[in-house]
């Protein structure tokens, strides 16, 4: 197939960047110049997602009683609505990305004209939803979005991903993008993460599954460039 690449940019929203962000990532701005440098190339499709939680969501630290409900501290077993037998273990947060607020909206100084989709994700309450693809959640899957489908209709062969968190959303969005057959790659400095030192982790997990860490100036994003 010829080569086809599209841009995923994760959830760079008010809430997720300093200085008023709920959730807010060290340095999360500071990546937005990169992503508008890659919104300026010839990808086929680009996508922009945002958490768009109800108030009530079940990853909000508000909505658990005490004692264990610290945010960044505590977490809880959430159990697939439509199969008891699965559940998942999710980290409790601040409250973030509230649908209409706004900590909601993406950040203004993001190209959003350049911007072909928007994609809401975790609007479900009932499940958390970090990849902008689905839950996690597999018999069955609860929530999904239609990313996956608008990829193929413009026949995207490559997925580059950007945004935040590097640690948590980019991660999850990532891996589902290669398992739903794109080959997938992170530009890693158009990322920031929650907790920095876990990248490691995080790119031994890519390397198992096939997902490549790439920087803006690598081969891989000149691929793209060259397509002008």
């Amino acid at each position: 197939m010829a080569f086809k690449p599209a841009l995923v940019i994760v959830d760079v929203q008010e809430d997720f960047c300093p200085p008023n962000g709920a959730l807010a990532v060290a340095g999360g701005r500071e990546i937005v110049p990169t992503i508008n440098e890659l919104l300026a190339l010839p990808f086929a499709l680009k996508v922009a997602t945002k958490d768009f939680h109800p108030r009530d969501h079940i990853s909000f630290a508000s909505n658990h009683p005490a004692p264990n409900n610290k945010p960044f501290k505590s977490t809880i077993i959430i159990k697939n609505p439509h199969n008891p037998n699965e559940s998942q273990e999710t980290q409790l947060w601040p409250d973030h990305c509230v649908q209409g607020t706004k900590g909601s909206e993406l950040v203004p100084e993001l190209d959003v004209s350049k911007v072909d989709k928007i994609v809401n994700k975790g609007l479900d309450k009932r499940v958390e939803m970090y990849s902008a693809f689905a839950d996690p959640f597999k018999n069955p899957c609860v929530a999904r979005s239609d990313l996956s489908q608008s990829l193929r209709e413009v026949g995207v062969t490559d997925v580059y991903v950007v945004g935040l968190a590097a640690d948590y959303c980019v991660k999850a969005t990532a891996i589902d993008s290669q398992k739903e057959g794109f080959k997938t790659w992170v530009v890693g400095d158009a990322t920031k993460a929650v907790d920095p030192s876990s990248l490691g982790k995080v790119h031994e997990e890519y390397a198992r599954l096939g997902v490549a860490v790439v920087a803006k100036d690598s081969p891989e994003v000149r691929k793209v460039k060259n397509l002008l």
